[in-house]
Protein backbone atom coordinates (compact mmCIF):
# COMPACT_ATOMS: atom_id res chain seq x y z
CA UNK A 1 0.00 0.00 0.00
CA UNK A 2 2.87 2.48 0.99
CA UNK A 3 4.41 1.71 -2.25
CA UNK A 4 1.46 2.48 -4.32
CA UNK A 5 1.10 5.68 -2.46
CA UNK A 6 4.38 6.79 -2.71
CA UNK A 7 4.28 5.77 -6.57
CA UNK A 8 1.51 7.91 -6.68
CA UNK A 9 2.98 11.05 -5.27
CA UNK A 10 5.75 10.85 -7.30
CA UNK A 11 3.34 10.26 -10.44
CA UNK A 12 1.52 13.87 -9.08
CA UNK A 13 4.75 15.48 -8.44
CA UNK A 14 5.81 14.16 -12.13
CA UNK A 15 3.39 15.79 -14.11
CA UNK A 16 3.30 19.47 -12.18
CA UNK A 17 6.98 19.85 -12.80
CA UNK A 18 5.88 19.06 -16.52
CA UNK A 19 3.40 21.36 -16.24
CA UNK A 20 4.93 24.38 -14.90
CA UNK A 21 8.11 23.22 -17.28
CA UNK A 22 5.45 23.64 -20.16
CA UNK A 23 3.71 27.08 -19.12
CA UNK A 24 7.50 28.78 -19.58
CA UNK A 25 8.35 26.91 -22.75
CA UNK A 26 4.64 28.60 -24.53
CA UNK A 27 6.47 31.85 -23.53
CA UNK A 28 9.01 32.89 -26.03
CA UNK A 29 10.58 35.65 -27.49
CA UNK A 30 9.40 36.68 -31.13
CA UNK A 31 6.02 35.37 -29.98
CA UNK A 32 4.47 38.22 -32.43
CA UNK A 33 6.72 37.89 -35.17
CA UNK A 34 3.89 36.72 -37.47
CA UNK A 35 0.53 38.59 -35.68
CA UNK A 36 2.62 41.98 -34.33
CA UNK A 37 6.13 42.11 -35.79
CA UNK A 38 6.42 45.48 -34.59
CA UNK A 39 5.34 44.96 -31.19
CA UNK A 40 8.82 45.39 -29.45
CA UNK A 41 9.50 48.68 -31.41
CA UNK A 42 6.09 49.96 -30.84
CA UNK A 43 6.23 49.48 -27.31
CA UNK A 44 9.75 51.11 -27.29
CA UNK A 45 9.06 54.50 -28.50
CA UNK A 46 5.44 54.92 -26.41
CA UNK A 47 7.57 54.16 -23.21
CA UNK A 48 10.31 56.55 -24.35
CA UNK A 49 7.36 59.22 -24.98
CA UNK A 50 6.37 58.60 -21.32
CA UNK A 51 9.41 58.38 -20.23
CA UNK A 52 10.34 62.23 -21.36
CA UNK A 53 7.31 63.79 -20.01
CA UNK A 54 8.35 62.12 -16.65
CA UNK A 55 11.17 60.39 -14.63
CA UNK A 56 8.62 58.32 -12.83
CA UNK A 57 7.96 56.04 -15.53
CA UNK A 58 10.94 53.90 -14.90
CA UNK A 59 10.37 53.26 -10.98
CA UNK A 60 6.57 52.96 -11.34
CA UNK A 61 6.66 50.59 -14.41
CA UNK A 62 9.47 48.37 -12.47
CA UNK A 63 7.94 48.15 -9.89
CA UNK A 64 3.85 47.67 -11.21
CA UNK A 65 5.30 44.62 -12.73
CA UNK A 66 6.73 42.79 -9.48
CA UNK A 67 3.39 43.47 -8.11
CA UNK A 68 1.58 41.91 -10.86
CA UNK A 69 3.84 39.32 -11.41
CA UNK A 70 3.42 38.49 -7.25
CA UNK A 71 0.19 38.40 -7.24
CA UNK A 72 -1.59 35.72 -9.58
CA UNK A 73 0.99 35.65 -11.92
CA UNK A 74 2.23 37.82 -14.11
CA UNK A 75 -1.39 38.53 -15.86
CA UNK A 76 -1.91 42.02 -15.80
CA UNK A 77 -4.31 41.59 -13.22
CA UNK A 78 -3.02 44.71 -11.27
CA UNK A 79 -4.26 46.65 -14.36
CA UNK A 80 -7.85 46.14 -13.90
CA UNK A 81 -9.67 48.67 -11.97
CA UNK A 82 -11.60 48.89 -8.68
CA UNK A 83 -12.74 46.95 -7.33
CA UNK A 84 -9.69 44.29 -7.58
CA UNK A 85 -5.83 44.46 -6.17
CA UNK A 86 -5.29 47.88 -6.29
CA UNK A 87 -7.61 48.71 -3.50
CA UNK A 88 -5.00 46.55 -1.20
CA UNK A 89 -2.82 49.18 1.25
CA UNK A 90 0.12 47.44 -0.26
CA UNK A 91 -0.96 48.69 -4.04
CA UNK A 92 -2.40 51.64 -3.30
CA UNK A 93 1.00 53.51 -3.36
CA UNK A 94 1.58 52.57 -6.79
CA UNK A 95 1.83 55.51 -9.12
CA UNK A 96 -0.17 56.49 -11.75
CA UNK A 97 2.28 56.66 -14.26
CA UNK A 98 3.20 52.76 -14.41
CA UNK A 99 -0.09 52.34 -15.66
CA UNK A 100 -0.47 54.95 -17.75
CA UNK A 101 2.74 53.87 -19.61
CA UNK A 102 1.49 50.47 -19.70
CA UNK A 103 -2.30 51.92 -21.30
CA UNK A 104 -0.51 54.17 -23.71
CA UNK A 105 1.55 51.50 -24.84
CA UNK A 106 -1.21 49.21 -25.72
CA UNK A 107 -2.72 52.00 -27.77
CA UNK A 108 0.38 52.30 -29.54
CA UNK A 109 0.08 49.03 -30.55
CA UNK A 110 -3.32 48.61 -31.04
CA UNK A 111 -2.93 51.32 -33.70
CA UNK A 112 -0.94 49.24 -36.20
CA UNK A 113 -4.10 47.04 -38.10
CA UNK A 114 -2.01 44.05 -37.54
CA UNK A 115 -1.53 44.17 -34.17
CA UNK A 116 -4.81 45.25 -32.85
CA UNK A 117 -6.29 43.14 -30.10
CA UNK A 118 -3.65 40.63 -30.23
CA UNK A 119 -1.17 41.51 -28.34
CA UNK A 120 -1.86 41.30 -24.27
CA UNK A 121 -1.52 43.88 -21.34
CA UNK A 122 0.23 41.19 -19.52
CA UNK A 123 2.89 41.31 -22.54
CA UNK A 124 3.42 44.47 -23.23
CA UNK A 125 4.04 45.50 -18.90
CA UNK A 126 6.72 43.09 -19.56
CA UNK A 127 8.23 44.84 -22.53
CA UNK A 128 7.69 48.19 -20.63
CA UNK A 129 9.81 47.09 -18.09
CA UNK A 130 12.41 46.34 -19.96
CA UNK A 131 12.37 49.35 -22.01
CA UNK A 132 12.30 51.81 -18.47
CA UNK A 133 15.95 49.66 -16.90
CA UNK A 134 17.41 50.17 -20.83
CA UNK A 135 16.44 53.99 -20.49
CA UNK A 136 17.71 54.46 -16.92
CA UNK A 137 21.06 52.97 -18.22
CA UNK A 138 20.61 49.20 -17.14
CA UNK A 139 20.91 46.35 -19.33
CA UNK A 140 18.83 45.07 -22.45
CA UNK A 141 17.76 41.86 -22.18
CA UNK A 142 15.46 39.44 -24.37
CA UNK A 143 11.75 39.35 -23.34
CA UNK A 144 9.80 35.91 -23.31
CA UNK A 145 6.68 36.75 -24.85
CA UNK A 146 3.03 34.46 -25.39
CA UNK A 147 1.24 35.57 -21.56
CA UNK A 148 -2.52 35.50 -21.47
CA UNK A 149 -4.23 38.61 -19.50
CA UNK A 150 -5.54 37.51 -16.49
CA UNK A 151 -9.72 37.85 -15.77
CA UNK A 152 -9.40 38.46 -11.99
CA UNK A 153 -8.42 40.73 -9.54
CA UNK A 154 -9.28 41.21 -5.94
CA UNK A 155 -8.63 42.88 -3.12
CA UNK A 156 -7.87 39.50 -0.84
CA UNK A 157 -5.33 38.20 -3.61
CA UNK A 158 -2.56 40.67 -2.38
CA UNK A 159 -2.83 39.79 1.29
CA UNK A 160 0.27 38.40 2.05
CA UNK A 161 1.94 37.95 -1.11
CA UNK A 162 4.55 40.90 -1.37
CA UNK A 163 6.91 41.51 0.24
CA UNK A 164 7.59 43.86 3.04
CA UNK A 165 9.88 46.97 4.55
CA UNK A 166 10.15 45.20 7.72
CA UNK A 167 11.12 41.79 6.64
CA UNK A 168 13.98 39.81 7.90
CA UNK A 169 16.05 37.38 5.65
CA UNK A 170 14.39 34.29 6.45
CA UNK A 171 10.85 36.10 4.93
CA UNK A 172 12.57 37.39 2.19
CA UNK A 173 13.68 34.01 0.64
CA UNK A 174 10.57 32.17 1.98
CA UNK A 175 8.15 34.24 -0.12
CA UNK A 176 10.98 34.49 -3.13
CA UNK A 177 10.99 30.96 -3.19
CA UNK A 178 7.47 30.17 -3.32
CA UNK A 179 7.68 31.21 -6.95
CA UNK A 180 10.64 29.90 -7.69
CA UNK A 181 13.18 32.51 -7.20
CA UNK A 182 16.22 31.93 -5.65
CA UNK A 183 18.40 34.13 -2.99
CA UNK A 184 20.51 35.30 -5.56
CA UNK A 185 17.27 36.30 -7.76
CA UNK A 186 15.92 38.47 -4.60
CA UNK A 187 18.91 39.88 -3.97
CA UNK A 188 19.14 41.07 -7.96
CA UNK A 189 15.65 42.19 -7.98
CA UNK A 190 16.62 44.21 -4.59
CA UNK A 191 19.12 45.87 -7.15
CA UNK A 192 15.61 47.75 -8.47
CA UNK A 193 15.78 49.59 -5.39
CA UNK A 194 18.36 51.90 -6.84
CA UNK A 195 15.34 53.63 -8.93
CA UNK A 196 12.61 55.10 -7.47
CA UNK A 197 11.18 56.35 -3.81
CA UNK A 198 9.39 55.72 -0.61
CA UNK A 199 7.08 57.39 1.61
CA UNK A 200 8.19 58.61 5.26
CA UNK A 201 5.96 56.51 6.85
CA UNK A 202 7.99 53.25 5.02
CA UNK A 203 10.79 53.61 7.18
CA UNK A 204 9.71 56.16 9.92
CA UNK A 205 10.17 53.23 12.59
CA UNK A 206 14.09 53.05 11.69
CA UNK A 207 14.35 56.80 12.73
CA UNK A 208 12.30 57.55 15.53
CA UNK A 209 11.05 54.35 17.42
CA UNK A 210 13.34 51.08 16.43
CA UNK A 211 13.36 50.17 20.03
CA UNK A 212 12.95 50.74 23.64
CA UNK A 213 16.73 51.20 24.24
CA UNK A 214 17.74 52.92 21.12
CA UNK A 215 15.44 55.12 18.85
CA UNK A 216 17.49 54.64 15.78
CA UNK A 217 17.84 51.38 14.06
CA UNK A 218 21.96 50.47 14.96
CA UNK A 219 22.06 49.16 11.08
CA UNK A 220 21.57 52.39 9.41
CA UNK A 221 24.35 54.70 8.88
CA UNK A 222 24.06 57.56 11.69
CA UNK A 223 24.47 60.43 9.11
CA UNK A 224 21.95 59.07 6.87
CA UNK A 225 19.72 58.66 9.76
CA UNK A 226 19.91 62.30 10.79
CA UNK A 227 19.69 63.27 7.04
CA UNK A 228 16.46 61.03 6.90
CA UNK A 229 14.86 62.62 9.95
CA UNK A 230 15.69 66.03 7.99
CA UNK A 231 13.67 65.04 5.02
CA UNK A 232 11.28 63.17 7.65
CA UNK A 233 10.46 65.26 10.44
CA UNK A 234 7.65 63.86 13.01
CA UNK A 235 4.33 64.09 11.81
CA UNK A 236 5.59 64.91 8.22
CA UNK A 237 2.78 64.67 5.13
CA UNK A 238 2.54 61.38 4.50
CA UNK A 239 2.61 61.88 0.88
CA UNK A 240 6.38 62.98 0.98
CA UNK A 241 8.92 60.48 -0.44
CA UNK A 242 12.43 60.43 -0.23
CA UNK A 243 14.94 58.52 -2.70
CA UNK A 244 15.84 54.88 -2.14
CA UNK A 245 19.53 55.29 -3.71
CA UNK A 246 20.58 58.48 -2.13
CA UNK A 247 23.78 58.59 -4.38
CA UNK A 248 22.89 57.86 -8.12
CA UNK A 249 18.43 57.79 -7.84
CA UNK A 250 17.95 58.24 -11.70
CA UNK A 251 20.45 55.73 -12.97
CA UNK A 252 20.02 51.91 -13.33
CA UNK A 253 23.32 50.47 -11.63
CA UNK A 254 25.18 49.10 -8.75
CA UNK A 255 24.84 51.74 -6.49
CA UNK A 256 22.12 50.09 -4.08
CA UNK A 257 25.03 47.73 -3.21
CA UNK A 258 27.86 49.98 -2.34
CA UNK A 259 25.15 51.76 -0.25
CA UNK A 260 24.14 48.36 1.52
CA UNK A 261 28.18 48.56 2.62
CA UNK A 262 27.95 51.55 4.29
CA UNK A 263 24.69 51.16 6.33
CA UNK A 264 22.74 53.11 3.40
CA UNK A 265 19.37 50.92 3.14
CA UNK A 266 16.48 52.64 3.55
CA UNK A 267 14.37 49.50 4.51
CA UNK A 268 15.12 47.06 7.39
CA UNK A 269 14.74 44.63 3.97
CA UNK A 270 17.06 46.33 1.98
CA UNK A 271 20.05 46.56 4.68
CA UNK A 272 19.44 42.78 5.76
CA UNK A 273 20.65 42.06 3.08
CA UNK A 274 24.37 42.85 4.05
CA UNK A 275 23.77 42.58 7.85
CA UNK A 276 22.96 38.78 7.13
CA UNK A 277 26.07 37.37 6.83
CA UNK A 278 24.43 34.86 4.73
CA UNK A 279 23.41 37.15 1.70
CA UNK A 280 26.79 39.55 2.43
CA UNK A 281 28.68 37.92 -0.45
CA UNK A 282 26.32 38.59 -2.81
CA UNK A 283 26.10 42.23 -1.95
CA UNK A 284 29.48 42.17 -1.90
CA UNK A 285 29.99 40.90 -5.13
CA UNK A 286 26.70 43.11 -6.88
CA UNK A 287 28.97 46.10 -5.73
CA UNK A 288 32.27 44.83 -6.72
CA UNK A 289 30.67 44.24 -10.38
CA UNK A 290 28.49 45.92 -12.64
CA UNK A 291 28.67 43.00 -14.62
CA UNK A 292 27.94 40.86 -11.49
CA UNK A 293 24.90 43.03 -10.89
CA UNK A 294 23.59 42.98 -14.45
CA UNK A 295 23.95 39.44 -15.41
CA UNK A 296 22.18 38.16 -12.41
CA UNK A 297 19.00 41.05 -12.50
CA UNK A 298 19.19 39.97 -16.47
CA UNK A 299 18.62 35.96 -15.30
CA UNK A 300 15.88 37.12 -12.46
CA UNK A 301 13.84 38.99 -14.19
CA UNK A 302 12.93 37.02 -16.80
CA UNK A 303 12.37 34.18 -13.97
CA UNK A 304 10.02 36.41 -12.31
CA UNK A 305 8.15 37.07 -16.01
CA UNK A 306 7.68 33.36 -16.01
CA UNK A 307 5.65 33.56 -12.34
CA UNK A 308 2.44 31.99 -13.02
CA UNK A 309 1.70 32.27 -16.20
CA UNK A 310 -1.23 31.68 -18.36
CA UNK A 311 -0.73 30.88 -22.14
CA UNK A 312 -2.37 29.05 -25.28
CA UNK A 313 -6.00 29.48 -24.89
CA UNK A 314 -5.81 30.53 -20.74
CA UNK A 315 -7.43 33.98 -19.87
CA UNK A 316 -7.87 36.41 -22.46
CA UNK A 317 -6.38 39.24 -24.34
CA UNK A 318 -8.04 42.20 -22.77
CA UNK A 319 -8.92 45.00 -25.43
CA UNK A 320 -9.08 47.44 -22.29
CA UNK A 321 -6.30 46.85 -20.00
CA UNK A 322 -8.64 48.15 -16.91
CA UNK A 323 -11.19 45.99 -17.65
CA UNK A 324 -11.87 42.61 -18.37
CA UNK A 325 -13.19 41.78 -22.23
Amino acid sequence: MEKKTNQTIFSIFTLLLLFSSCVSAQLRTGFYQNSCPNVESIVRNAVRQKFQQTFVTAPATLRLFFHDCFVRGCDASIMIASPSERDHPDDMSLAGDGFDTVVKAKQAVDRDPRCRNKVSCADILALATREVVVLTGGPSYPVELGRRDGRLSTKASVQNNLPQPGFNLNQLNAMFNRHGLSQTDMIALSGAHTLGFAHCGKFSNRIYNFSPRTRIDPSLNSGYALQLRQMCPQRVDPRIAINMDPTSPRTFDNAYFKNLQQGKGLFTSDQVLFTDQRSRATVNSFANSETAFRQAFISAITKLGRVGVMTGNAGEIRRDCSRVN
